[in-house]
């Protein structure tokens, strides 16, 4: 092969001769690599790019671990986030090449970087309303999965903005580039056209649209995530211990079915590595246990080992004080309120946010949930007055009753 391409590049002048020299060296690789014109930024197809055999299946190698090669080069959209940073860190520990999109500083990813080996983990600051930018960080990728959500709204970007215009433009995209052979997109469980809260309807938009674009795509449906940065029990813990009591809006009753970021995030991995199982489906993820408001929030007092204090106010009464933030959202004011605190918030609150009868869950893609209590909310402990190890203990007798 060498004598060949030093005969071609022999019959050439000096400067001809490295032209034909490159030519033959293009046209070599082209042979030995194949047509894959479809995957790559341009139509073009290097030597260092992912090798994919004709089945279209990615190429490992190794025997699984963070030096393997998975075969996967992924794009994690959210990958700075609660959820995503879990995801990045599942997919490299088994060999994956995983894009890192980043719109903010350098030190928001920065700490990705330790999750793989070098040049795993692949920072690239992008635009999310810019098409050109989407199109570049998922250039050499065949697998998408986007964990981008917003909570609460902002001036700058509304639900409709991020839950469903993201979602909408990055599935076209994929659909565009022709090699991406899984797409994941993260939803939210009781996503519903006709739910109260402008978030759900957002989430279920967003699903509609990544089915259109992207048929063979796989949703993910999740309960409230629970874990180290997570925002539902460390906003109660937070709470308890600034404010004389913790408030509750409404009854309290409402039911939740909380999951392990990191059974997600293990869920995420098993749709990637599935033989095509999980394509074209929805599924929704959940904890094994359902607990309403007040028990999660009567678990947090019995972590951080404190007398529960709590009082409920009226749904009515918390939408009125909610009302400031509406008006200065729609006027595009400054906002001096808490942004977790919004009338969405409280109709959220109002949903039952739990896993459906006959949906398929955690066990269908072979994760183990599990369940939310112990050592998988031992980062409350932070909370104990006096330090982790101590504090009071009064709070592990007081049940249901103190409610």
């Amino acid at each position: 092969m060498a004598g060949a391409l030093v005969r071609k590049a022999g019959s050439q002048s000096a400067s001809g001769g490295a032209r034909a020299w490159a030519a033959a060296l293009q046209q070599q690789e082209g042979h030995l690599l194949g047509d894959h014109g479809d995957v790559g930024s341009g139509g073009v197809r290097y030597s260092s790019s992912l090798a994919v055999s004709g089945s279209h299946r990615p190429v490992k190698r190794g025997t699984g671990g963070r030096s393997s090669v998975s075969g996967v080069v992924a794009t994690v959209f959210g990958a700075t986030g609660f959820l995503g940073r879990y995801v990045v860190q599942q997919l490299a520990k088994m060999g994956s090449q995983v894009m890192v999109p980043y719109r903010g500083v350098d030190e928001e990813w920065r700490h990705l970087k330790l999750m793989g080996d070098l040049g795993q983990i692949v920072p690239m600051r992008y635009d999310a309303r810019d098409e050109d930018s989407l199109k570049s960080v998922i250039s050499n990728s065949n697998v998408i999965v986007n964990c981008i959500g917003r909570e609460y709204e902002t001036r700058n970007f509304s639900y409709d903005d991020v839950n469903y215009g993201i979602a909408d433009r990055i599935s076209k995209l994929a659909k565009e580039h022709g090699g991406i052979l899984k797409y994941v997109q993260m939803s939210s469980l009781a996503a519903d056209p006709h739910s109260p809260s402008r978030l759900l309807r957002s989430k279920h938009a967003a699903e509609e649209a990544v089915f259109q674009n992207f048929p063979e795509a796989t949703i993910l449906r999740t309960a409230p995530l629970v874990g180290v940065e997570d925002r539902l029990l460390n906003r109660w813990a937070i709470q308890a211990k600034r404010l004389p009591v913790v408030p509750i809006p409404g009854d309290g009753q409402s039911k939740l079915q909380p999951v392990l970021a990191i059974d997600v995030a293990a869920a995420v991995v098993a749709a990637i590595r599935d033989e095509g199982f999980s394509m074209g489906k929805r599924f929704e993820l959940g904890g094994p246990d359902v607990f309403t408001v007040n028990e999660l929030v009567q678990l947090v007092f019995e972590e951080i080992r404190e007398y529960p204090r709590v009082v409920h106010l009226p749904m009515a009464l918390c939408k009125i004080l909610a009302l400031p933030r509406e008006i200065a959202m729609k006027r595009g004011l400054p906002i001096p309120f808490s942004p977790s605190f919004s009338k969405d918030y409280l109709d959220q609150l109002e949903c039952d946010l739990i896993v459906s009868p006959d949906a398929m869950g955690l066990a269908d893609l072979g994760v183990t949930s599990h369940k939310i209590g112990g050592v998988t909310i031992e980062h409350l402990n932070a909370y104990r007055t006096g330090g982790p190890s101590v504090g009071t203990t009064v709070g592990e007798s007081i049940h249901g009753a103190g409610f």
